[in-house]
This record gives structure tokens, C-alpha cells and sequence, in this order.
């Protein structure tokens, strides 16, 4: 074998053993994780935590909280607002995990959660446990809040929704999705998209919050059942309502309901369907199939080109499919959303970057 040959077999070797480091860093290899445990017996453990804060004071701060600083409550737990000294806000999830017994697989799986950071995932910083038996996981505090109230609520009196609002929401939630998909080793399926799990910073970039949750806490609290149902009805797809088996593809199909919700403005379950006996997906269908593009678009959305919106509705009927085989990866997703949102240049750069990633 030649020399020329043997030192391009050298060269492809360490390139491809890099790659596979760098897949594997962002798995929690180059999480800065500390840990402490205080006189009471509470434990704190924080990832990715630069901010001017003892473990004492965080503690203290957690140890504050009560029913005034409620901000939501969802399937996971009661969620708080948690104010520092200096003013900065933290989000803090109370979760219910009964099973004292799984405490140390529960940390090892957020300790890998907390390794992820993306521009467009909520951030992790920390865990911790209080006694007698209370578990919370410190967040980013993400300003507006979740676009479900900001869509369906009061949000749009100070910062209406327009067509171009709402695309980014959809690209930046596409853009966390994928990566959680592609981009993490091993990949995370979220299993719970939709508008109350996308939070909306003051510039309305959307987060994906979360994420991993479901496998941590469901599959957790039910070892023993192979097929336990995490989700909201109306974002499920059919299958996983039919199986419990959540995939990547039962995400895309949740992320294409959040779509039909982002340009109709009804949520997934709204009565004017519902009591046809459709989903939103298939209320869409009907009214495609009888050309009433007119009666599909939120009228707070603007004016906005019909090629726009028939665009984004193929999209969305696409990741809806029946048939999970049919439904493109959203990594596919995301490419087909930057080609019709942002300008050629811009597409194509982003997706650059994403592969990059």
C-alpha cells in the first residue's frame, strides 16, 4: 500500500474519531456538574451554573417557595417562580417521584439533560432535593410565558401575533425539536409537543421546555408497562394513542398540529370542530378540500400571500400523516420550513449550520 494511501487512511480515522467525540460530548461530557449536600440533609446538584449564587442561598430560596409564587401546573408538577436577591428569576418544577429507590437513575438522567444547551431549549440549571421527600429542577425563567396562554389568551394585547410572529415560533420550536432528534446522543423523543410546552422570551424566541421529562418521570413511575402514554389529546399522533410507543415520528406529528394551531389560532381540541366529530387535522382537510383558505387563517395573523400559508399547510399535512412512515424527519422539517420562511441565503446558510451542529 502506498504512502499516499496509508495517510489518507490515517486522516479519515482521526477524522471520524472526532466526530464520534463530539456526538458523545453532547451527551453530558462536558457538563460542569456540582454537587453539595447542606447540614439539613437537602442536596443540591447544578449544571452549567455561572451565576453568583452559594448553594445555601439557592437552597434558602427554594425553601421559600409557596402558593404565591405559582406561576402554572401541568402534567409534570407545580411550576414557581423563583426571584434572587439581585432580581434575576429562575423556573422551579415540583415532580412527584415516589420510588426513593430511583433517585440516583433519576440523576443520572438529568445530569444529561442538564448538559443540553440550545438557543431554542429551555436551559436546566439544577436539581435538587429538600426533606422530606420534595424534588425540584431549576430552570431558565422564560419571560412571557407559554405561547398557549400568549396565543389563546391575553399575551397579543401588547404583542400581537402576526403571520411573521408566529413563523418564527414555528422555525425556532422546529429548529429545538431537531436538535433534540438529531443533535443529542442519544437522541431525545420529547413525547408532549405542544403550545403550553413552548415558552416565549421577550423577543418571542420560542424554547422547548420539557423535554425529557416523560421518559424520566412516566417510564420511571411504571417500569413494568412498556406502553404508558405521555401526552395531550388533540397533539397525539394516532398511532402512539393505539401502541404507547413514542418515536421521533410521533413528535413530527405533534409538532404539525402546533403548526395548524400557530396559523388557525384554535387549539387542537376547539369546540367548533370537536363537536363535528374531527381533530384539527381533519376540520383542515375538509375545509382544503372545499378551497376555504379564508376560513383557516387567524384573522390576527395579518395579510398574509396565499402562497405562504399553502405552503406552511402542506407542511403540517405532511408531518400529520396517517402513516408515521410517511411523516419526514425533522431535521427535513426544519430545512423545508427555513426554505419558506427565511430568504434563499438565509435558508441555505442555516441549514449549514445545523448540520454543523
Amino acid at each position: 500500500m502506498s504512502t499516499l494511501a496509508l495517510a489518507l487512511i490515517a486522516v479519515l480515522g482521526f477524522l471520524w474519531i472526532c466526530l464520534l467525540s463530539r456526538k458523545k460530548s453532547v451527551g453530558g461530557n462536558y457538563v460542569k456538574m456540582d454537587k453539595k449536600t447542606v447540614p439539613d440533609g437537602a442536596k443540591l446538584v447544578t449544571y452549567q451554573w455561572n451565576l453568583p449564587y452559594s448553594s445555601s442561598e439557592i437552597i434558602r430560596r427554594l425553601e421559600l417557595l409557596d402558593e404565591e409564587d405559582v406561576v402554572g401546573c401541568g402534567g409534570f408538577g407545580t411550576v414557581y417562580r423563583m426571584v434572587m436577591d439581585d432580581g434575576t428569576s429562575f423556573a422551579v418544577k415540583r415532580i412527584d417521584l415516589s420510588r426513593q429507590s430511583r433517585d440516583r437513575t433519576m440523576e443520572k438522567e438529568l445530569e444529561f439533560l442538564g448538559s443540553i444547551r440550545h438557543i431554542n431549549l429551555v436551559t436546566l440549571r439544577g436539581y435538587c432535593r429538600l426533606l422530606p421527600a420534595a424534588k425540584l429542577l431549576v430552570y431558565d425563567f422564560v419571560e412571557l410565558g407559554s405561547l398557549d396562554c400568549y396565543l389563546h389568551g391575553d399575551g397579543q394585547e401588547d404583542q400581537p401575533l402576526n403571520w411573521n410572529a408566529r413563523m418564527k415560533i414555528a422555525l425556532g420550536s422546529a429548529r429545538g425539536l431537531a436538535y433534540l432528534h438529531h443533535d443529542c446522543s442519544p437522541g431525545i423523543v420529547h413525547r408532549d409537543i405542544k403550545a403550553s410546552n413552548i415558552l416565549l422570551d421577550r423577543s418571542l424566541e420560542p424554547r422547548v421546555s420539557d423535554f425529557g421529562l416523560a421518559k424520566l418521570l412516566v417510564d420511571n413511575a411504571a417500569a413494568h408497562v412498556t406502553t404508558v402514554v405521555a401526552g395531550t389529546f388533540g397533539y397525539l399522533a394516532p398511532e402512539y394513542l393505539q401502541n404507547g410507543h413514542a418515536t421521533e415520528k410521533s413528535d413530527v406529528y405533534s409538532f404539525g398540529v402546533l403548526l395548524l394551531e400557530l396559523v388557525t389560532g384554535k387549539r387542537p381540541t376547539d369546540s367548533c370542530f370537536i363537536k363535528k366529530g374531527l381533530n384539527i387535522v381533519g376540520w383542515l382537510n375538509t375545509l382544503t378540500g372545499e378551497h376555504r383558505l379564508e376560513d383557516i387563517v387567524d384573522e390576527r395573523c395579518g395579510d398574509v400571500e396565499v402562497e405562504a400559508v399553502e405552503a406552511i399547510l402542506d407542511i403540517a399535512a405532511m408531518c400529520t400523516d396517517a402513516d408515521p412512515a410517511q411523516r419526514p424527519s425533522m431535521s427535513a422539517v426544519l430545512k423545508m420550513l427555513e426554505e419558506e420562511i427565511l430568504s434563499p441565503c438565509m435558508s441555505e446558510l442555516c441549514y449549514e449550520q445545523h448540520l454543523e451542529l
